[in-house]
Parts: C-alpha cells; sequence; structure tokens
C-alpha cells in the first residue's frame, strides 16, 4: 500500500511514503480477521524481515513507561525460513529499559511470542523465566518509511496496540528504528491518525495517555 508503505506481507522492503495510515485494533472490528485502515487500502502486515530487530519505543500511554528512559524491544525470529519469505514468526521478545538517570543499569523482560491464528499482523506473548505466568495479545496498527527533514535520510515507524492483561492496562506504543527516537513530524502525524481512528474509547486513551518516552543517548549496553 503506498498510503503507510503496507506492502503484502511477504514483501521484504517497502517504499519511502508520507502519509500515516493505521487500523483499528481486532478488540474494536466485528470481524477482526478483515482489518480495514484509515486509508482506502487494505491493511497488510509488515513480513518478518522488516519488523525484526531493535525498536525505540519513543511514545506510550503505558504509565510503567513514565520512570523509565531508552526503552526498546528487540524481535527477533525463530525460524530462518520465516524471515526470507516474509510469512509470520514466533518471535524471541526482548524489552530493555533504563531507570531515569540511568541508576541500576539496564532491565530486561524475556519472553517468546507467535503468531495470532486468526488476526494479521498480531502475536500473543507469554515471559520466560519468572514471568511464564504472565501472558499478553499485541497487534501492529501501522508500519512504514519516511523521509526524515531536511533529506537526512528516511526512517522507519511502528505503531503496537497491546490489549489489557492482569497487570498491564490497555496501551499503545509508538516505535522508531533509531536510537534518538521519531522526527516530531512523523510522530505528530502518527498521534494524529489515531485520534481519527473510530474507536471513541481508543481516541481517548490517546487524549489523555499518550506521553513521551524519555531518550538519553547513549544508551546503557
Amino acid at each position: 500500500m503506498a498510503d503507510n508503505a503496507m506492502a503484502a506481507s511477504a514483501a521484504p522492503t517497502t517504499a519511502v511514503a508520507s502519509t500515516i495510515s493505521l487500523r483499528e485494533p481486532s478488540k474494536y472490528l466485528s470481524d477482526p480477521s478483515k482489518p480495514s485502515a484509515t486509508s482506502s487500502a487494505k491493511f497488510a502486515a509488515p513480513s518478518t524481515s522488516w519488523l525484526s530487530g531493535t525498536w525505540t519505543v519513543t511514545h506510550s500511554t503505558l504509565s510503567m513507561w513514565r520512570s523509565s528512559q531508552n526503552v526498546r524491544i528487540t524481535y527477533t525470529p525463530q525460524q530462518t525460513a520465516a524471515t526470507d519469505n516474509g510469512a509470520p514468526a514466533i518471535n524471541d521478545n526482548l524489552v530493555e529499559y533504563e531507570k531515569k538517570g540511568g541508576k541500576g543499569g539496564v532491565k530486561t523482560v524475556l519472553g517468546v511470542e507467535k503468531p495470532d491464528p486468526t488476526i494479521p499482523g498480531a502475536w500473543n506473548w507469554r515471559g520466560k523465566g519468572w514471568l511464564m505466568i504472565a501472558s499478553s495479545h499485541w497487534e501492529v496498527l501501522g508500519w512504514g518509511e519516511r523521509p526524515l527533514p531536511a533529506g537526512d535520510g528516511v526512517e522507519r515507524w511502528a505503531v503496537t496496540w497491546f490489549a489489557p492483561t492482569l497487570f498491564t492496562e490497555e496501551g499503545i506504543d509508538l516505535y522508531s528504528d533509531r536510537r534518538e527516537g521519531l522526527s516530531k513530524e512523523t510522530a505528530d502525524d502518527i498521534i494524529k491518525a489515531l485520534k481519527d481512528l473510530k474507536a471513541p474509547k481508543l481516541v481517548q486513551l490517546v487524549e489523555k495517555k499518550m506521553r513521551d518516552v524519555a531518550i538519553n543517548l547513549p544508551w546503557q549496553e
């Protein structure tokens, strides 16, 4: 899809476009298997190779990130074949973050996630180790690539939605493939697109709780 680079899920690359297009979470759809986007084109999930790697969480509605900085998530597919053909993969999921000010070093949360069998661009996560009792469901609402201001290259962006769990509230994160985060233009356009979704409760969540997530480079490793 040209609007937001949502090419067919098997495509390893995506075109660079400026328009942001998002879908509503499955929770708000009558038929979750047939998501539609804010543009006229049909939603298509990102390929495994496109999603793989480390993403910086730059904005979030989740209160648990208010006291943290340099939050990043790394998706590592377990099946090489899935990475090659773009099919959804089982991912190892590593969340890393620091307390504001950097004291205490890097905290980590490990999990594994399987593609949802009925909802495209969605995964079901379960924690590893002592977090094995924890589980969650998350979905990609939009993704793409945009030129950076002043022609300084290209930034990749993604928007993810997390269903509520026993431990966390429903939430939305904005991702950037750059350590310094999204450009202001892209962040503003994504938040505007979120407010244009036809899901009043979700729009209210964005309006009341969307905040910047602190970034203080360099990351601790």
